[in-house]
């Protein structure tokens, strides 16, 4: 069976990208913004990461992030994030919310699956990588 990867981001050009570059491989479910996560989320079976934009339009900026990696259910799923903020502030978020990999937009979908097949490899105790920016 294959993994499932949650990604969420208010771009249908991106979610149709990561659909396409992702699904050969992975089961990708796309949402277009934190409602539509969490609704997900409550509703069907954990995915085994999820793919997450930081400003979603039905959410202030970080706040799913935030809410994911704080989360008792949700906390320890890895979570990359795609941002279009700039390098600093990515950088000092995903480090404040743990999240297991970061990407600048406009990114490199070789570099993303790369990093997707590290973090969905081996032990899911073992998920510590540096973050990646692209």
């Amino acid at each position: 069976m294959k993994k499932r990867i949650l990604a969420i981001d208010d771009s249908k050009a991106i979610r149709f990208l990561l659909q396409t570059v992702l699904g050969r491989s992975y089961q990708v479910i796309t949402v277009p913004d934190g409602y539509a996560a969490m609704y997900y989320l409550t509703h069907r079976e954990q995915p085994d990461l999820i793919i997450a934009d930081p400003q979603l339009p039905d959410m202030e900026d970080w706040e799913l992030i935030h809410q994911l990696s704080g989360s008792g259910m949700y906390g320890n799923i890895p979570l990359l994030v795609l941002s279009g903020f700039d390098k600093n502030e990515t950088e000092s978020r995903c480090v404040e919310y743990g999240a297991a990999g970061h990407f600048l937009k406009p990114f490199n979908p070789v570099e993303v699956i790369e990093c997707i097949e590290a973090l969905l490899v081996g032990d899911r105790s073992d998920r510590s990588l540096p973050a990646m920016a692209g």
